[in-house]
């Protein structure tokens, strides 16, 4: 019982119980709190962290100065951790090795020899290989320093002290920066030119009034050690003002030539507290990732006289567009942000240019008066030595006899106090004093001491009475060191911030290539030097070639798929292959379903030519719709040309400028031919209307754009081609039924799988027609192709690359002959029974409602003397033949898609013989 009693007070008085957010809250904010005030943050006044104060502290009372021999700088870091810094040694270390290179500190701090790193983002040596000192620089910013100047505290195990402030002899945060990230705060501050720094100092001094325009005008912006453009004259202001703003920080370029057609781009400097290693690795990743693909090479060719990254470039390259693009997408530009948080009066606080001068001004004056302080008490007490010295002079012979007549040194200055009146300090001095100091020439000596003593504490009684003669004395020794530290801006300071755009056209100098797509959606880029040695195009297995031309690196190959989708993609972003390579399958470049096939492939070099597609479906469906609803920004997937439904397919696509008929084709050798402007315009996400009347069997293979002079070839699945004559087909209006292009056959009839324009230039020209096989490709001259009386064509299969599929025609190399305006008017023929002199004319490129045939049947009847007692049914006799008996007279109108009347008998019942009155054939659709 007595030890679990003992237990429970123990317990009770042990414990402490408290809610655990009060004491995480607690710890935390304890932590915080020194992170902030005693890690991360700079102080205003010397714009040091703590680890780099103490660091320079410890160097000081090591005796490293400037004007003495490097120590190791482990040695160093040993001390800092040992004393005043308990902290790891690599932080300490990393902290010296920054406050040493020239591209990161404005003005150094540590002076350091080995290797302390590189602007490439290399590793300084281990520090048992590098030694240090204090620069020249650092002295200034502890000069002073033992003039009771700044105060001290004990350090963390009490047995030394440290300062909580150097006396700062420039604005060092302003000039050097800083930065760091702590609890809840983070600071960046770039550096700025020393020279104008304490020049807007002594203006602040001057005009404490001073205004945002004014200190622009002494210090327009930042001046970084490694040089480079800055933009944004109101970011610069906003930050000088506030603490806050963001400026855009350029590298400086120069242009060179290599010879006559070839350019160089040269990087003199670069953005500050960027790695240079990076941006050249950076650069030439996107050479071999073949984003700029006009860069030759990339050459790091920095050396003792300077930076300098060396990016060669293709003949006729567009220098200037790779410069934005580099500016874009590397560290050659860079926004720098600026975030001033400094420790202000023992609190973390965001402050403007203008406020950081106040509190390093008010600074100085506690400085100045510390110093001045100490040196009035130094003085008063050596002039009060002096005073008593000089008293001693003129009755030296007594205080020499006093002196000898004492017992010691203690009795000494009991007696000469006691007989002469002395004080104890001057009676200390006046035993302590060699004897040759008693020759005239030191007594002149002590005279002229006792003049400038006395001189000094009017001096500094002056200081200390009058703020006026303080604020003097800032800017007296602000003068002298801004002509100890002279360094001259690196950067220049733009007004405006420069737009980078970018096309990325503009990267990619014109070249002519060969593309080629496959039946089985392979693509591939071939180099013309390349392709010329070999023309050796290699496919997979059962492969044949879709599209194989040459086009520009700058054109754009729109794909359409069997799915109603389009492809856009830049021939420049196609890979470059051999020969004798399969290519990319598209889906590794644009995502596309599974399936999905490619039908059609052009190539278009301006989107905004006045240029019509017409899409065409199996199930007979079309559209036409301007070429520049295809043009696209964005092109990693395929994009709806077309609403389908889900049993129908795209299966062809054609384009043209101006657009005069329309040829239609079907599986079943049948055709049709209807005016272009039957078709409205739709846009891409559009489903079609109807173009031809089908029986249920048979489906469209293909549509396109012709006019009369053009031919038709028609490929057929036995492997025949036909050539017909387009003005051979009787122009019929949409939606109605076809008319049959090949004979029928019962047994193995004739299938049509392609039908394509051939127009009168390509014939000339004796073109190749390239034929597509499941399993190969093969050609045929168009000469080869007359108009045949057989009704299937000409025989051109071969064994071995299976069955016909498609045809591609080539360009003709003379553009074929504008046909005559003549053409866009059908003049037509008004039917009379007695006169045939009556003309109308209609306009193709007219609204279709002006031409319907009902308007011209209308007049057809309407111009006849044949009396018809039977009203006549027009609906009838446009969709159907029709024939119309009346009680007197029978009158026949056939309709053979175009409604033709070939002639009208009239009988009379009464009448012993027919009476027939023959007139004109007329078609309402005559050329």
């Amino acid at each position: 019982m007595n030890v679990k009693k003992k237990l429970d007070n123990f317990i009770e008085e042990t414990f402490v119980y408290e809610k655990l957010e009060d004491v995480i809250g607690d710890r935390f904010g304890k932590y915080s709190k020194y992170i902030i005030q005693d890690r991360a943050i700079p102080d205003v006044r010397d714009g040091l962290k703590p680890v780099q104060r103490r660091i320079l502290y410890a160097m000081d009372k090591m005796g490293i100065t400037s004007s003495t021999p490097y120590k190791k700088s482990a040695r160093i870091v040993g001390d800092v951790m040992g004393k005043y810094h308990p902290h790891g040694d690599s932080s300490i270390y990393e902290a010296m090795v920054r406050m040493s290179q020239n591209w990161k500190m404005s003005v150094t701090l540590i002076d350091m020899h080995g290797n302390n790193g590189s602007i490439d983002g290399d590793s300084p040596a281990a520090m048992r290989y590098t030694e240090s000192r204090m620069s020249k620089n650092a002295d200034y910013l502890l000069q002073d320093i033992d003039k009771n100047t700044v105060p001290f505290i004990p350090n963390f195990d009490e047995e030394e002290t440290e300062p909580t402030v150097l006396p700062a002899k420039f604005p060092n945060l302003l000039v050097n920066g800083a930065m760091g990230i702590s609890s809840g705060y983070a600071t960046y501050i770039p550096t700025h030119n020393i020279s104008e720094v304490i020049e807007a100092a002594i203006q602040k001094i001057d005009n404490p009034e001073m205004t945002l325009d004014e200190l622009l005008a002494i210090m327009p912006g930042p001046d970084f050690p490694t040089g480079g453009i800055v933009q944004g004259l109101d970011g610069i202001r906003e930050a000088f003002n506030t603490g806050s703003g963001s400026v855009i920080v350029r590298s400086k370029i120069d242009f060179e030539e290599i010879n006559k057609d070839q350019k160089r781009i040269v990087v003199l400097e670069i953005p500050y507290d960027t790695n240079k290693g990076k941006i050249v690795e950076r650069i030439d990743q996107l050479r071999i990732d073949k984003k700029v693909e006009d860069i030759v090479e990339v050459r790091d060719e920095s050396d003792r006289e300077g930076l300098r990254i060396a990016i060669d470039l293709k003949k006729g390259a567009n220098e200037k567009a790779i410069l934005n693009y580099l500016f874009k997408n590397t560290d050659l530009q860079i926004n720098l942000k600026y975030n001033m948080v400094a420790i202000n009066n023992r609190r973390p606080e965001r402050l403007g240019v203008l406020k950081i001068l106040e509190a390093y001004i008010e600074h100085q004056k506690d400085v100045i008066t510390n110093r001045t302080n100490y040196e009035l008490a130094k003085d008063k007490k050596r002039l009060h030595i002096v005073d008593g010295l000089m008293k001693m002079v003129s009755i030296v012979d007594e205080v020499i006899a006093t002196i000898r007549a004492s017992k010691n040194k203690a009795d000494s200055k009991l007696n000469i106090c006691e007989k002469f009146a002395f004080t104890e300090e001057q009676a200390e001095a006046i035993v302590m004093m060699q004897l040759y100091r008693l020759s005239t020439q030191d007594i002149v000596t002590l005279q002229n001491e006792h003049t400038t003593l006395n001189e000094n504490i009017i001096g500094y009684n002056r200081i200390l009475n009058s703020e006026k003669e303080l604020l003097k004395t800032i800017k007296n020794e602000l003068r002298t060191m801004q002509k100890v530290i002279n360094c001259p801006r690196k950067t220049v300071i733009e007004e405006e911030i420069s737009d980078i755009k970018i096309d990325e056209t503009d990267l990619i100098s014109k070249e002519q290539v060969m593309v080629l797509v496959s039946k089985e959606g392979y693509i591939k880029r071939i180099n013309m030097k390349s392709y010329n040695i070999s023309r050796v195009n290699t496919l997979k297995e059962h492969d044949s070639i879709q599209f194989i031309g040459e086009v520009s690196t700058l054109d754009t190959l729109l794909m359409f798929t069997d799915q109603g989708n389009f492809l856009y993609l830049p021939v420049y972003k196609i890979d470059e292959c051999k020969t004798k390579d399969v290519g990319a399958f598209i889906s590794s470049i644009i995502s596309i379903n599974p399936g999905e096939k490619i039908i059609k492939v052009f190539v278009v070099n301006d989107f905004k030519a006045n240029k019509t597609l017409l899409l065409t479906t199996k199930q007979g469906l079309i559209k036409q719709t301007l070429l520049n609803g295809f043009e696209l920004s964005r092109y990693t997937k395929a994009v709806k040309a077309m609403k389908l439904s889900s049993d129908d397919s795209l299966v062809s696509v054609d384009m043209i400028d101006t657009p005069y008929e329309i040829f239609v084709a079907t599986k079943n050798c049948e055709g049709m031919r209807v005016r272009a402007s039957e078709i409205s315009l739709y846009g891409t996400s559009a489903g079609g209307i109807r173009i031809i009347s089908m029986k249920p069997d048979d489906e469209v293979i293909g549509a396109f754009y012709a006019n009369k002079m053009d031919d038709a070839l028609l490929l057929t699945t036995r492997g025949y081609i036909k050539r017909v004559k387009i003005a051979d087909l009787p122009l019929s209006r949409r939606a109605r039924s076809a008319t049959p292009l090949i004979k029928k056959v019962k047994s193995n009839p004739h299938l049509l799988t392609d039908a394509k324009k051939m127009s009168p230039n390509q014939y000339k020209e004796d073109v190749l027609i390239d034929i597509m096989y499941s399993d190969g490709n093969d050609q045929i001259n168009a000469f080869e192709l007359k108009y045949q009386s057989s009704d299937a064509g000409k025989d051109i299969l071969k064994d071995g690359i299976g069955s016909p599929l498609k045809m591609t025609l080539p360009n003709p190399k003379e553009a074929d002959q504008k046909i005559s305006d003549d053409y866009l008017l059908d003049k037509s023929t008004a039917i009379n029974l007695f006169s045939s002199d009556s003309e109308t004319e209609v306009s193709l490129r007219s609204d279709k409602s002006t031409q319907s045939i009902l308007d011209d049947l209308d007049k057809l009847l309407g111009s006849t003397d044949v009396i018809i007692d039977k009203p006549i049914d027009k609906k009838e006799i446009i969709e159907t033949e029709q024939t119309v008996t009346t009680n007197t007279r029978t009158s026949t109108i056939v309709r053979k898609k175009d409604i033709e009347v070939f002639e009208s008998k009239v009988a009379n019942k009464n009448d012993d013989e027919d009476k027939k009155i023959p007139f004109k054939k007329i078609s309402l659709f005559d050329e």
